[in-house]
């Protein structure tokens, strides 16, 4: 199946959804009055655009282009064209810029982090780059040893200690390793725990000054993985993680795994962080950078 194919079947659920929501609101041939456009609005911020983003639909619609009514295709093409508006200035692909460019990934436990880098590492390995993998959430024994797995299995290096050791030391040994062994990029997972932010942040922190003693605008990246089934949740992990890592750009998983693709959305207009890539599966292709006149066209169930 091709990755439209594959994105278009991922988002079945909330295009549904989406379908669901506005279906009884069209109009025909009577114009839109202002009772009908609040419905649509509350419809498309209930499908998780986003209130902003339902408000600028609810303003196209109000236009005297369709005073004489509106039918659910012609809704579903301006609510397309405006998703679409939202998600081009920010669908920019990872690109390298260093040598090695060092990638450091957070997230919270359970959003897809382990699983991501190793797509991450397919993509790049693919683009015929020399990649190399660390297992820096040493706060779990199991993201050692998954990560460490899919290093196999994708093929690459992997730098990883025992639970319980020093982060930090471990991403200061990778970098070393990367420079030295002629590496293009350099992924780190980084633990997930939110329960205690002092901490994470400090142990973030930590390692950036690690890192940026072997190369002084390392990290270059800061990737935030986000589960989309997780819906508004993700946008307060977009917040805390912004201000406790510095995070520079998105990836969204899981997009297949509920009715909540449109959070993509939300989080574009309220962050305006690059999104690099999402994924809507569990398989190693099922993570690709997207096109976002695709994604709009998939998930309000266009052709």
């Amino acid at each position: 199946m091709s990755w439209l194919g594959k994105l278009t079947q991922g988002l079945a659920k909330s295009t549904k959804r989406l379908a669901d929501n506005i279906t009884g609101l069209a109009t025909g041939t009577l114009p839109l009055d202002e009772a009908r456009l609040d419905e649509i609005e509350e419809a498309l911020i209930a499908a998780d655009l986003g209130p902003a983003v339902a408000a600028r639909i609810r303003d196209r619609l109000a236009d005297q282009k369709f005073a004489k009514g509106i039918d659910e295709a012609g809704i579903r093409m301006v609510v397309a064209e405006e998703v679409e508006k939202v998600l081009t200035p920010v669908a920019l692909p990872l690109e390298i810029r260093h040598k090695p460019q060092v990638v450091l990934v957070v997230g919270v436990n359970g959003s897809g982090k382990t699983t991501t880098i190793a797509k991450l590492a397919r993509l790049f390995k693919a683009d015929g780059h020399k990649v190399m993998l660390a297992a820096g959430d040493t706060f779990r024994a199991a993201a050692i040893a998954q990560l460490t797995i899919w290093a196999e299995r994708v093929g690459v290096p992997i730098v990883a200690g025992e639970q319980g050791g020093d982060a930090a030391g471990l991403a200061y040994e990778a970098v070393k390793r990367a420079q030295a062994e002629g590496i293009d990029v350099l992924i780190i997972d980084t633990a997930g725990r939110l329960q205690n932010k002092a901490g994470l942040m400090d142990e973030l922190a930590k390692l950036k000054r690690v890192i940026a003693k072997l190369d002084p605008t390392a990290p270059h990246d800061v990737l935030l993985v986000l589960d989309a089934s997780t819906g508004q949740n993700a946008l307060s992990q977009i917040e805390v993680f912004r201000s406790v890592a510095g995070v520079t750009g998105l990836v969204m998983t899981k997009l297949d795994g509920s009715a909540r693709g449109g959070m993509l959305v939300a989080a574009a207009e309220t962050s305006r962080l690059p999104i690099h890539a999402i994924g809507v599966g569990e398989g190693m292709d099922d993570l690709q950078p997207f096109t976002p006149a695709d994604f709009a066209a998939a998930l309000v169930g266009r052709d």
